[in-house]
């Protein structure tokens, strides 16, 4: 029902900016929990950050102050703004979806729809 069409990755270097966009169609956000994750090389996938359908946020430990999730409800899309990029920010990262409106869940398993994923790179 739901599709996720990413953007906006790529090669960076450490303390640049990115901002990864995900389009969503099939359902508004404001019946979606909205999350984004990431996974490098032979790692597991780990969460990012999530907004929930009334706007409320989190982030994970790592990204808190550096990372901001947001909504453009009118064009039914997702943002991830990166700042003072690092090394170790280095992944695919993945938007995802889930159909319950005000849980912020931080585990892959609990979202119902995933994005193609775009790469981040970031340069020391």
């Amino acid at each position: 029902q739901v599709q996720l069409v990413e953007s906006g990755g790529g090669l960076v270097q450490a303390g640049g900016s990115l901002r990864l966009s995900c389009a969503a169609s099939g359902r508004a956000l404001s019946r979606l929990v909205m999350a984004w994750f990431r996974q490098a090389p032979g790692k597991e996938r780990e969460f990012v950050a999530a907004v929930n359908s009334i706007g409320v946020s989190t982030y994970a430990d790592s990204v808190k102050g550096r990372f901001t999730i947001s909504r453009d409800m009118v064009k039914n899309t997702v943002y991830l703004q990166m700042n003072n990029l690092k090394p170790e920010d280095t992944a695919v990262y993945y938007c995802a979806a889930k159909m319950t409106g005000l849980q912020l869940t931080i585990s892959s398993s609990a979202y119902d729809y995933w994005g193609q994923g775009t790469q981040v790179t970031v340069s020391s």
